[in-house]
């Protein structure tokens, strides 16, 4: 190896010293040579602005770094990065002006003369004279006649000096020009206050208002001129991109976000590709978010082998995270955002995998906090499988961010799908495969029916020879293994492998897979080949690990080419079979709904053994977005023409309808999972700047707000109320405001109790034909009608009823102003003044405001025939039939024998309606009928007129009073949860009664989930007796869920502390009661599962796998990923010691830790390798 001799330090070379880190102050560096005998000048140092700006006082990206052992996970004491979005200011703050600032009035305070000088600037408007010879005044108009044609033509008498606009002064001719025409066209459309002025600034405000964040891009024309516009991409891919996938790297090359929601397989992977090969030319990094942690290993093998400089990070790994991409789990971006962690600065690019995981109950609301608290200056791509909500879903990602969102979907998949029937069983049955949706995506009844038919054909020989017997959804083991058998068989002949075959069940995946003893499909070169992929992946394995009932019982059957895939698989085992699955050598893969998850596992063919599921509450069919995410797999690209999906009838073939609804039914739409969590709320309180509400306000699930649309028209509703005639209130009317409200009690209490007695068995038996009712709406006002005909739709129920009304008012009119109010208060019954006349019409229930006790003998029929012939034009001047006459007289009677009212049902006395509500709001009636008549203002002369000037302010007051509400945070939908939690942080002295952090809420921000329990066990001490072991296995009831038959053996203090676990929850579950959350105490306690107990304690203190696995019914995966999971909770025990200063207890969690760190389950993942 050469030496290389560096030439002696000169006077031209800085002192080596100045280049170490830590120096303050800003250099000159001098680039042009110095003679020889010349000395260096002194360096130039400038003063920097915001030195006391750091990670704890500030949430500027000026702050100066924190120590490098906090640049990667930030720490709890750290504020976070503004995130963007939040910069506007809040009413409040805009009017409480600062110190520096005055109130400049800018029409009469402004200096016309500088300082110092003579003379100075004439600011008002000056009249254009044209006597000067250089500005040809007819020219100038002439360019722009067509705007002077615009302008109103005055009448002759007015003099045309006043006619002229007075135009403004100006520096130059264009500048006068352009001035003009926006003067008059301002004046000549709609003739606006405040000209052009006025004029520019709405249409930015109507930009503003109209602005649209997410914008949908169209792929549907090819993207031509793309390597003109990218002559040198950042990445060079070996094959044509799709033209979504050129439309996303142009979005991403002008550094939008975008938000791509492709079909499965479709190749979305590209544009993350994109993204890290752009940041990796701009040197900054990239963050690639994944929601599990399977899948994040397997994006790390996959970029590490395209881009090198890649890192990964997950609650038990830590891997290059240097790296100028990092992949991690969203759980660990979030803690880093609220954390303030270093990485954030260089941040170009956030890409979130599987979008649609958003929909995820109990971890969707990570999602929507990290992309609430991502800074401006970080770009976010989200990638999703087809959601039909994408644009709306992005529109509130832009709304809050300020920015656009560029939305990208797939019109078709790249390889089209057949969904098949399968009814075979046998040798004999075994071809009996029906197509039921095509690769055009059409229906075909003529497959189900085939199908119906030979599944019934074999049952009625079955029923012939054996006995009918009752059909039933489950089958046995043995009709199962028939079925599998016969289909495999066949699919293998016909060369259909490698198949995913969903199971919604462990033990079903583990049966069948177990129960085909009699099948292989593999050959002798692709046996050895698994053989040795096998035995060199599981050498990393201790001895004793690799003899594992599971892992034994599965090398059998990789051998024969079958795998199984589930959560109770261990981690190692089932990378080897994702692997293999991969490679084409496993041809039949049992898997569970996970395996659908983002793992990018293409398949031939994927056949489902069932279509219902258990959800966690009971059986249900699939969705259809859970079955298009499943059956997506089927059809890889670029090797398959169609993807074959097959749906098995082993009981029966299942409903049409429920295929139908399951094959062509719309993907589940994006809803917000979003929540408060203790430790959200604590890591915002202490942050001064930043507030749970706003982050309330800012989550999916308030993006129905329109807070816009609402301010602006609260400002027009401010401008209508200004404009309305002043009220009088003198005298008589002085009571007019308070007569208006009693009068809008008893209208709401009215209706209220009319509703009750509608929808009463009662009051619909009340409402039969021939029954004489009271009508009232914005036509009729107190007339009486009679019942003839009640629809039988209890949805929308219409009564054809025969009213009587004045003559020429037969048909309802477009003035359909609000409904009137009197009727409310006066009972007079409409009497007409002239002739009599009769309309029947379809009438709502909200329409009969009273039943009368009176009925009537009508004939129906009659009376409906002979309206309809006479609205006929050639029947229109007949007298109407004797059915009509007959009625139409008895109501005038009626009326005209009761003009003050008739005797109406009572809904308790007559209708016997006993419900509370409804009897209080009867003598509420009484009450606020008797006290109207006690009112001055009914008797003035000008009543009517004022009344209606009341309702009219009224009805704008309430609106605005309304919409004032919805833009408030007192419109918020969980902020009635976040108060009754704050009351719980106050009672457990987290927060004090201003809202501060106290030392119990800092350690409970350092936990991630369970965060009051987990704090209260350390302040009480209870870890405090307990060795690290007997720790371990006692803070496992944090992570276990499911439940176990087996009872564990475990030590006395083991005992002592899982009762005082219970005893504090039993406490923290009864004061989150009182502070009115919902959840019973019970439900709180019982989330604590103890099954785990005795197999960590063992597993700590040092015995083999093999042996603890036998020690309980849990599957081993589910053992495993406990464990792995409890080293992350130990790890948040160790941090949150340390801030209370208890060095013994995190010393006891490091050996914990260490103690559990080791064999199977903390094998490293082959990915990674």
């Amino acid at each position: 190896m050469e030496r290389t001799v560096l030439p002696p330090v000169g006077p031209d070379d800085l002192p080596l010293h100045l280049l170490e880190v830590g120096c303050s102050g800003n250099f000159e560096l001098i680039t042009h040579p110095l003679p020889k005998n010349m000395t260096i000048p002194p360096l130039n140092t400038v003063p920097l602005d915001n030195t006391g700006l750091s990670a704890k006082n500030s949430l500027s990206l000026q702050r100066q770094p924190g120590p490098p052992s906090e640049s990667l996970r930030g720490s709890n004491t750290n504020y976070p990065f503004l995130p963007g979005g939040m910069e506007e200011l809040t009413l409040e703050q805009i009017k409480q002006k600062s110190d520096k600032e005055e109130d400049i009035d800018f029409k009469n305070d402004l200096l016309t003369v500088a300082p110092g000088m003579r003379a100075g600037m004439d600011f008002h408007d000056k009249e254009i004279k044209p006597k000067k010879s250089e500005v040809n005044l007819l020219s100038l108009l002439s360019s722009f006649d067509d705007v002077i044609d615009t302008l109103p033509e005055e009448k002759d008498n007015v003099p045309l000096k006043e006619e002229a606009p007075k135009l403004p002064r100006t520096n130059s001719l264009e500048h006068l020009e352009t001035k003009v025409l926006d003067m008059s066209i301002s004046q000549s459309s709609a003739n606006t206050v405040g000209g052009a002025e006025q004029k520019k600034k709405t249409g930015a405000e109507e930009k503003e208002e109209n602005k649209k964040w997410a914008i949908p891009v169209d792929v549907s024309s090819p993207c031509a001129d793309f390597y003109k516009r990218i002559p040198d991409p950042a990445f060079k891919y070996p094959f044509e991109l799709d033209v979504f996938q050129k439309q996303a790297i142009l979005r991403l090359e002008a550094h939008d976000s975008v938000f791509v929601a492709a079909h499965t397989s479709a190749g979305k992977t590209v544009v993350a590709e994109y993204a890290i090969a752009l940041s990796q030319k701009h040197m900054t990094r990239t963050i690639y978010t994944s929601p599990i942690k399977a899948l994040s290993n397997q994006k790390f093998r996959d970029f590490k082998s395209t881009f090198g400089d890649v890192g990964l990070l997950t609650g038990d790994v830590q891997l290059n995270s240097e790296a100028s991409c990092l992949i991690m789990t969203t759980e660990i971006l979030r803690s880093m955002l609220y954390n303030g962690s270093e990485v954030i600065r260089d941040l170009e690019w956030v890409i979130f995998d599987e979008v649609h995981y958003i929909n995820d109950a109990e971890r969707g609301v990570v999602w929507e906090e990290v992309l609430i608290m991502l800074p401006d200056h970080v770009s976010i791509i989200l990638l999703s499988a087809t959601v039909p909500n994408a644009v709306e879903f992005s529109e509130w990602i832009g709304r809050i961010k300020k920015r656009h969102i560029y939305v990208i979907s797939t019109v078709k998949r790249p390889v089209p799908l057949e969904h098949n029937l399968y009814t075979g069983n046998s040798t004999k049955t075994q071809k009996e495969l029906f197509l039921l949706l095509d690769s055009s995506g059409s229906f075909l009844t003529k497959g189900y029916y085939a199908a119906v038919e030979t599944k019934k054909e074999r049952t009625s020989k079955h029923a012939q020879s054996f006995g009918a017997k009752s059909v039933s959804h489950n089958t046995t083991a043995s009709q199962d293994r028939a079925v599998w058998q016969t289909l495999l068989n066949y699919l293998s002949q016909r060369q259909q492998t490698p198949v995913v075959a969903f199971t919604f069940s462990r033990t079903r995946c583990d049966e069948n897979a177990r129960s085909l003893t009699t099948l292989d499909l593999t050959s002798s070169v692709e046996k050895n080949e698994i053989h040795s992929f096998v035995q060199k992946s599981l050498n990393r394995l201790r001895g004793g690990d690799r003899k594992l009932p599971q892992i034994l019982s599965m090398r059998e059957l990789l051998k024969r080419g079958v795998g199984v895939h589930h959560s109770g698989i261990l981690p190692i085992l089932k990378e080897v079979i994702e692997m293999l699955f991969s490679r084409g050598l496993v041809k039949v893969l049992f898997a569970t709904e996970t395996f659908a998850m983002g793992v990018n596992m293409p398949a031939r063919t994927v056949v489902f053994d069932s279509i219902r599921k258990h959800d966690g509450t009971g059986f249900r069919n699939l969705l259809p977005g859970e079955y298009i995410q499943m059956a997506g797999r089927a059809g890889r690209r670029g090797l398959d023409a169609t993807g074959t999906v097959i749906i098995l009838c082993k009981a029966g073939v299942h409903e049409m309808s429920d295929l139908h609804t399951m094959m062509l039914g719309k993907p589940t739409v994006l809803q917000s999972q979003f929540r408060l969590t203790y430790t959200m709320i604590l890591n915002l309180l202490r942050v001064e700047a930043l507030r749970v509400t706003d982050m309330m306000r800012r989550s999916f699930s308030e993006n129905h707000r329109d807070t816009q649309a609402n301010e602006k028209r609260i400002s027009e509703l401010r401008h209508q109320l200004s404009s309305l005639p002043p009220l009088d209130t003198e005298g008589q009317l002085s009571d007019i405001l308070l007569y208006y409200h009693t009068i809008t009690e008893l209208r709401i209490t009215t209706e209220t109790l009319q509703q009750a007695v509608l929808e009463s068995m009662n009051g619909l038996k009340a409402l039969s034909v021939g029954r004489v009712v009271i009508v009232n709406n914005t036509q009729h006002h107190n007339a009486l009608g009679v019942i003839l005909q009640v629809s039988s739709d209890s949805v929308n129920r219409t009564f054809t009823t025969l009213i009587i009304c004045e003559k020429g008012n037969e048909e309802p009119t477009d003035n359909q102003s609000y409904k009137s109010t009197a009727h409310i208060y006066s009972s007079t019954l409409f009497i007409p003044e002239g002739p009599c006349s009769h309309t029947v019409q379809k009438r709502k229930l909200q329409d009969i405001s009273a039943i009368t006790t009176k009925t009537l003998k009508v004939i129906p029929e009659r009376i409906i025939d002979n309206y309809n012939k006479r609205l006929q034009p050639r029947f229109k001047l007949d007298p109407p039939g004797q059915a009509i006459s007959t009625a139409t007289q008895e109501l005038l009677r009626l009326a005209e024998a009761n003009p003050n009212g008739i005797a109406t049902f009572d809904p308790v006395n007559d209708l016997h309606l006993k419900a509370v509500d409804v009897v209080e709001g009867v003598m509420r009636q009484r009450v606020l009928q008797d006290s109207i008549k006690n009112f001055h203002c009914i008797h003035s002369p000008t009543f009517t007129e004022q009344f209606a000037r009341v309702q009219e302010r009224m009805s704008v007051q309430e609106e605005l009073e309304k919409l004032m509400f919805l833009v408030s945070d007192q419109s918020l939908t969980l902020l009635p949860e976040y108060y009754q939690r704050i009351k719980v942080l106050e009672a457990l002295k987290y927060v004090d009664s201003t809202g501060a952090v106290q030392l119990k809420g800092r350690v409970a921000c350092q936990i991630t989930s369970h965060e009051l329990l987990l704090t209260e066990l350390l302040f009480e001490n209870t870890l405090s007796p307990l060795a690290p072991e007997e720790s371990a296995a006692l803070l496992s009831c944090l992570i276990f869920t499911q439940k176990t038959q087996i009872e564990p053996h475990i030590t006395n203090t083991l005992k002592e502390g899982i009762n005082q676990v219970l005893s504090v929850a039993q406490r923290i579950g009864e004061l989150q009661r009182d502070c009115g959350i919902p959840q019973t105490a019970e439900d709180f306690v019982s989330q604590f599962k103890f099954g785990l107990t005795e197999v960590v304690y063992c597993w700590a203190r040092g015995m083999p796998f093999a042996e603890i696995a036998e020690l309980t019914d849990v599957q081993e995966g589910t053992i495993v990923r406990c464990i792995q999971r409890l080293d992350e909770v130990l790890k948040e025990v160790r941090q949150a010691a340390r801030i209370v200063g208890d060095s013994v207890l995190g010393s006891k969690m490091e050996k914990a830790s260490l103690a559990i760190r080791r064999d199977i389950v903390f094998t490293a993942s082959l990915y990674t390798h």
